[in-house]
């Protein structure tokens, strides 16, 4: 009988134990999530074009192609534009194909001859006129623009640093919903960024330019996960 009764009677204490066990720290947590963002116009933009040129003979479709793309690059470096800032991105050559309706095999009838290229520009006042010489010269082939910026660390820097005041915003609001005192940061990671492009329309074109452009705005963001603790 004694001995059954031993681990009933430390069953009992154990849980009278665990009972009076104080709260962990870790149990005594706000946990949240800020997030800052910085809204800028761009300084610069990316722009992916290229010249296309057919001919019957390859030798003659990529002899075009390469003069016509020799002549965007010298615009380009007339325009003010850097070596660096100008990337070759794709030479082709790809058949015309002539299709019968009588069944038989489809017969090459010339060659397209293409040279891709991308380009930084750096002064956004001159991107419309920089555009509509490249097309003057020679380019008929625009795969898009992209906007962005030259330097994102400080403003990635004040993303973060919003990021961070957002977060003890939101963590003093719950300690104060809940009744209970904020207490220290125990820590801050940072939970990702991106900027992306915001249309923005200008409302006009650009100066002494043919090609319209609307810069938009870009919008870098950061977010961080802040845990606080609560006072005791």
């Amino acid at each position: 009988m004694f001995s059954r009764s031993v681990p009933i009677a430390l069953a009992i204490l154990c849980l009278g134990a665990a009972l009076s066990a104080p709260v962990h720290a870790a149990d005594r947590q706000i946990a949240v999530t800020g997030e800052g963002r910085v809204a800028v116009a761009p300084d610069m933009a990316t722009v992916s074009f290229g010249v296309r040129r057919e001919a019957r003979a390859a030798g003659q479709a990529m002899t075009a192609a390469s003069e016509a793309a020799a002549a965007v690059l010298a615009t380009l470096a007339d325009a003010g534009i850097a070596s660096s800032d100008i990337q070759t991105t794709r030479i082709g050559l790809d058949p015309r194909y002539q299709h019968s309706n009588d069944g038989s095999p489809p017969r090459i009838t010339g060659y397209i001859a293409s040279n891709d290229l991308s380009v930084r520009v750096r002064d956004l006042d001159g991107l419309g006129a920089v555009l509509d010489r490249v097309v003057t010269d020679g380019a008929n082939s625009f795969s898009g623009i992209t906007f962005g910026l030259s330097d994102m660390a400080p403003l990635e820097a004040e993303a973060r640093a919003m990021a961070v005041r957002d977060a003890r915003a939101r963590a003093e609001t719950l300690a104060e919903a809940a009744g209970v005192t904020l207490g220290p940061v125990q820590t801050i990671t940072e939970a990702g960024g991106f900027s992306a492009p915001q249309p923005m329309m200008r409302g006009a074109m650009m100066e002494a330019a043919m090609v319209p452009v609307a810069e938009g705005e870009i919008d870098v963001s950061v977010q961080v996960n802040v845990v606080f603790a609560i006072a005791e």
